[in-house]
This record gives C-alpha cells, sequence and structure tokens, in this order.
C-alpha cells in the first residue's frame, strides 16, 4: 500500500515536471512574476507590515506596482505601511528589477550546473537576448552592475540627505530611494513624492542618474565598461541607446521649460536655476522612473502631450524602463525614414537593420497602440473620466512609468483591476504577452505575393 502511494506520487511529480519543461518560456515568466506578486501581496497584508487597515485589493495593487515598477499607488507608503512593510516593498522593486531569472541563472551557476536548453529559452526570453552564449555573461553583469550603482547611489544620497533629515533616516530614505529610483518603480515614501526637492539639484541630479543609468540597459552598461568608455569601440547599439538617450532628453528638457516657464502652477514662480533643474527632471522622469518633482495634474497640455509620448517611448531594452523601447522606437523612425528616401534597406550607424527587427519594432509598436485604445475606452467607460486623465493614466500603466494626474488614487474595484492588468502586460512586454495567449509557429507554405493599396 506503501509502495503504491509512493509510486503514485513520484508518477504525480514526473507528470507535473514534464508538464512546466513542455510550458513556453514566456508563459514561465508570466507565472514566475505573478508568483512575486501574490507572495509580495501575502507578505504586505501581515499586521506587522501596515500602521493601519489596509484592504486586500490595495495590497495587490501595491505588491504588482512595486514587482512591475510602475510607481502608481492607491495608498500612501509613508503613511500605510511601517518600516518592514516598506522594506518588503523595496525588496519586491529589486527583484522585479533584476528579474527573477537572473537569480535562477546565478543559483544555477553557482552550483555547477549546465543550463539546459529550454531553461537557456527561458533566458532568452527574461533577458530579450538572441545569444545563447551571452546568457552567463549577462547573468552576472546584471547584479553586478546593479549592486555597483545603486552602492553609489545610496552614499550619496545618505551624506546629500544627512544634514536635513539626520544620518539614521537619511540611510534609510536612501536605501529606499536609490533602489526606487535604479530600478525606474517611482515609487516614494511621501505623498507628494519628491516635490519638496522640485529646485534641489544634488537630489535631482543623483535620482535622475541612476534612472537614466537604470534604463539604457545591462547591455549598454556592460559594453560601456568592456570597451572602457571609448566612442569608436562601443558596438553600435550602444551608440545608438547613448545617442538618442541624450537627444531626447535634452530636447524634452527644452520643450518642459517652454510650455512651463509661464504656468504659476509649476515652475513659473521658481528662478531660472530652479526652472531648469525642474524642467530637467520632469523631462527625464517619464522614460520611466515615476518620480516627481511638479504637479502632474497641473502640467499644460502641450506638456501633458510630451509626457505620454516619452512615456510610450521608454527606455533602452533589457532594462528597469517599461515603454515599447527606445531601440523600437528608433527601428520604426529609421524605417519610416528610408522609406521616404525611397531606399530598400534600413540602415543605421552604417549596419542594416535585419527584416525580423523591423517587423518585432512594428509589432510592439502596434500591439501597444491597440492595448492604449482598448484601455483608455475602458478606463473612461468605466469610471468616466476626462479623456486626457485615463489616456495618460493607461500609458503611463502600460509602459510601467507610474506618473499619475490623479486618476488612479480615485479608481473603482474594476478600474484598479484594469490598471493593474496593464501594468503587468506592460511589464512583461506587449509581445511577450501576445506569445503566452497564442505561442507563434513558423509556416512552412509560402503563399504567393499580393500587392495591396497602402497610404
Amino acid at each position: 500500500m506503501v509502495e503504491h502511494l509512493i509510486n503514485r506520487f513520484e508518477s504525480g511529480q514526473s507528470t507535473l515536471k514534464n508538464r512546466v519543461l513542455k510550458a513556453s518560456p514566456p508563459a514561465i515568466l508570466t507565472s514566475g512574476y505573478l508568483v512575486l506578486i501574490i507572495f509580495g501581496t501575502s507578505i504586505l497584508k501581515l499586521p506587522l507590515s501596515t500602521t493601519r487597515s489596509v484592504t486586500w485589493l490595495e495590497t495587490l495593487f501595491t505588491s504588482a506596482s512595486a514587482v512591475t515598477l510602475t510607481g502608481l499607488g492607491v495608498a500612501d507608503i509613508g503613511a500605510r505601511y511601517t518600516v518592514f512593510g516598506q522594506t518588503v516593498i523595496a525588496l519586491l522593486i529589486q527583484a522585479g528589477g533584476l528579474g527573477f531569472m537572473t537569480f535562477s541563472v546565478l543559483t544555477v551557476l553557482s552550483i555547477g550546473k549546465r543550463i539546459g536548453v529550454r531553461h537557456q529559452m527561458l533566458a532568452l526570453e527574461a533577458f530579450n537576448e538572441t545569444s545563447l552564449n551571452k546568457i552567463r555573461e549577462v547573468a552576472r553583469a546584471v547584479v553586478y552592475f546593479a549592486l555597483a550603482v545603486e552602492s553609489i547611489g545610496f552614499v550619496l544620497l545618505a551624506l546629500t540627505w544627512s544634514g536635513e533629515l539626520g544620518w539614521r533616516l537619511a540611510l534609510y530614505h536612501a536605501f529606499f530611494y536609490t533602489v526606487s529610483a535604479f530600478n525606474n518603480a517611482g515609487l516614494a515614501l511621501s505623498a507628494d513624492n519628491l516635490m519638496p526637492y522640485a529646485s534641489d539639484v544634488p537630489v535631482n541630479l543623483i535620482i535622475s542618474s541612476l534612472f537614466i543609468i537604470g534604463g539604457l540597459g545591462f547591455v549598454v552598461l556592460q559594453d560601456l565598461w568592456q570597451t572602457r568608455r571609448r566612442w569608436k569601440r562601443l558596438q553600435p547599439y550602444t551608440k545608438l541607446i547613448l545617442g538618442a538617450t541624450v537627444i531626447i532628453n535634452l530636447g524634452a528638457w527644452l520643450l518642459v521649460w517652454l510650455f512651463e516657464r509661464n504656468n504659476a502652477a509649476t515652475i513659473a514662480n521658481l528662478p531660472l536655476a530652479g526652472q531648469l533643474t525642474a524642467s530637467w527632471f520632469q523631462a527625464v522622469t517619464p522614460r520611466t522612473a515615476g518620480f516627481n518633482t511638479l504637479p502632474i495634474e497641473f502640467l499644460t497640455d502641450p506638456t501633458t502631450l510630451l509626457i505620454i509620448v516619452l512615456m510610450f517611448i521608454g527606455g533602452g531594452s533589457m532594462s528597469t524602463a517599461g515603454g515599447i523601447k527606445l531601440g523600437t522606437f528608433v527601428v520604426m523612425f529609421m524605417t519610416t525614414y528610408a522609406f521616404l528616401g525611397r531606399s530598400d534597406d534600413v540602415t543605421m550607424m552604417r549596419r542594416s537593420v535585419q527584416r525580423n527587427v523591423v517587423m518585432k519594432a512594428f509589432s510592439v509598436s502596434v500591439i501597444s497602440m491597440t492595448l492604449v485604445i482598448i484601455g483608455t475606452m475602458a478606463l473612461s467607460a468605466l469610471e468616466g473620466a476626462p479623456l486626457l486623465d485615463s489616456l495618460f493614466e493607461v500609458v503611463s500603466a502600460l509602459s510601467t512609468a507610474g506618473l499619475s494626474r490623479g486618476l488612479t488614487g480615485e479608481l473603482s474595484t474594476a478600474g484598479r483591476c484594469l490598471i493593474m492588468i496593464l501594468m503587468f502586460v506592460g511589464r512583461l512586454g506587449p509581445l511577450t504577452a501576445a506569445y503566452v495567449i497564442a505561442t507563434p509557429k513558423k509556416r512552412r507554405v509560402r503563399y504567393p505575393s499580393v500587392d495591396i493599396q497602402v497610404g
């Protein structure tokens, strides 16, 4: 009897293992993030984590926002959660930023086991890589770079805040904001986020540097380290991301200042240095840090539209940022440029872009825009909110940006569930989410071409 039960148990384990191994890499990736969110919810619901009663939905929303690195909130973290709860949130942010696959790969490497083909495919999905040979190198680099950059940011913020907050509180705030900034989460310990520091140059520069570095992507950071930051030796992709980041950030900085310089509700009453500091931070934070030093709901309409575009673009691939990714945006732009120039090839940095990369870029963009349209219509119908507020909130959630015009805190249960779904899909990436629903299959049949009029 006992042997029979043991055999049945072992048989069940084998069946379960086979089912897990047969699951597609995106499905396993999705399950990993879901488990992390549920685990975080259960810990944050403990009496030890909260200062007063918090509903299950609020706790689930906070956990999902932390794991997906979004930063949208329905509860004031500083007031509703204890130091233990806040530390749990910071750890959820760190886990979501580095990705559970990073820890999985490093665990396998640490015990000296070889990564199997299926696990390699899972790692490729998590790291958005195409070469199996790069998995080991990237897995180590993810942790090394993250800890190194966060350590520097932690020290600088602690020194900056020590005079104002005292060493004990300064060290704690430096820890939380460093993790939140580098991982592009945007969660803060104050209900007014970083608005008290709108014209504080050191705080603005340190925190913006953290989330810009985190948003570049670990491949870019690794290339910078290996080439000793020599421009000629950098990979074309690294040059592309760095160049596009500089151009977009400087352009957005100028536009935000131009649009807001006469707005008394934002920067008009600040001195020129304060205006430039506040404009810089608000220009670079949408891709996709989620912090704000200005009241988002009082920004002018041109600035609001600019921020929506920046949130949609996002940061670099394999980074802590969200959005369609900067590389995707550049490929789409250059493809359009090549078409207008009657060129058969899309070229960048004296390199041709492969056709499948172009198709992926447009697929990601179309899927994202479709989700934005559907999400905006659904949120407007559920909440009866103004169209601009609904659009802003949906793009912020899907791009895991975390900026809000004040609508998130007033959402109904259905609205909060919709935003959580968008945050989760945005963190996985629209293509990965689509693969989970319908695993792609290669067609072996080629059909004759057809001429379709477009434009």
